[in-house]
């Protein structure tokens, strides 16, 4: 079988260090809109939408782990990057793990946010798909955007826009990336990462806790772990400065703008 076309997205500099970006579970590529104009110049950045969201395929669920990285990998090697930052937050920071242990020619570098090399338990994510299986997105965007936000943003218009993005998810999507999450672990590969990594948690995040996100980066030695104070489970949206600072402030000390 073929695979699905990725809607992706290309800005700053074409001749710059690539700079790769995945978006979470219900969201697309503009998880990232406000976070891309604070980042140092001098970089090629690339965002896209996972299988089954935003303006990508939607092939039937459910989907596996390894099909996600494979979409991924095809993109890249299509967009002849090598060598790039992999900026991964939720699913997409399992993609980067993944990614990175099956092609460190393609990653130099990794940053995981809000993520774990393990996230729930397969009874967990079952019980979402069936939730969404006999009620749509509409039954699960409630406790998702608990888990998301701290309250004044997720009772805001902001929040409101953002259960608007989760409910425009389709439902195949949402299923099929659900399941490649229950049915991945990647504790044992990611221990086996040796490369620069940048791993952030949000100290009010109901989905990925700063706990399990401390864990995961035990597993990858000498990576640098921050909390970011007052952010969710999405950062890049009710935090985007602290975010961008972070972000850009590793990609200097790891030498990526190659300045």
């Amino acid at each position: 079988m073929s695979e699905p076309h990725l809607h992706w997205q290309e800005g700053g500099d074409p001749k710059g260090a690539p700079v790769v970006f995945a978006h979470a579970l219900g969201l697309d590529l503009r998880l990232w809109d406000k976070v891309l104009p604070l980042l140092p110049p001098g970089l090629r950045l690339i965002r896209l939408d996972l299988r089954g969201h935003g303006q990508s395929d939607v092939p039937p669920a459910p989907y596996a782990m390894g099909a996600l990285i494979r979409d991924v990998e095809a993109l890249l090697d299509r967009l002849a990057v090598r060598d790039c930052a992999f900026v991964g937050l939720s699913v997409g920071g399992l993609i980067a793990q993944g990614l990175a242990v099956k092609r460190l020619d393609m990653v130099r570098a990794l940053v995981l946010s809000n993520t774990a090399a393990k996230i729930g338990t397969r009874a967990i994510w079952e019980g979402r798909i069936d939730a969404v299986r006999s009620g749509g997105i509409a039954a699960i965007a409630d406790a998702t955007l608990e888990r998301w936000f701290p309250k004044p943003l997720r009772d805001g218009p902001e929040g409101r826009l953002w259960r608007e993005r989760l409910l425009s998810t389709p439902v195949e999507g949402y299923i099929g990336v659900a399941a490649a999450i229950g049915g991945t672990d990647f504790i044992t590969p990611t221990s086996g990462l040796r490369l620069p990594a940048l791993v952030l948690a949000g100290d009010r995040d109901g989905s990925t806790p700063p706990d399990l996100v401390r864990e995961l980066a035990g597993l990858i030695p000498d990576s640098d772990f921050r909390i970011l104070r007052g952010a969710g489970h999405l950062p890049p949206v009710d935090k985007p400065e602290a975010f961008a600072a972070a972000l850009g402030d590793f990609l200097i000390r790891t030498g990526h703008p190659g300045s």
